[in-house]
């Protein structure tokens, strides 16, 4: 996997994981907490599937 996120797609990623894992845990939501879990994979890799399949990086060259 190539690295196709910058710093800041990281930070932003890593703030939706976190709240979408509490939103997750206080409704009880499976759906929640498997987009959580995908969100803050994608923010501690770096990579994003989108990103993949759309040719589109942020990283800085």
């Amino acid at each position: 996997m190539k690295k196709n996120i910058g710093t800041i797609g990281r930070v932003i990623r890593l703030i939706i994981s976190i709240i979408l894992l509490v939103f997750a845990y206080l409704k009880g939501s499976w759906l929640l907490l498997f987009f959580g879990i995908f969100t803050l994979f994608e923010a501690a890799f770096s990579w994003c599937i989108v990103y993949q399949l759309l040719g589109r990086s942020s990283c800085p060259k």
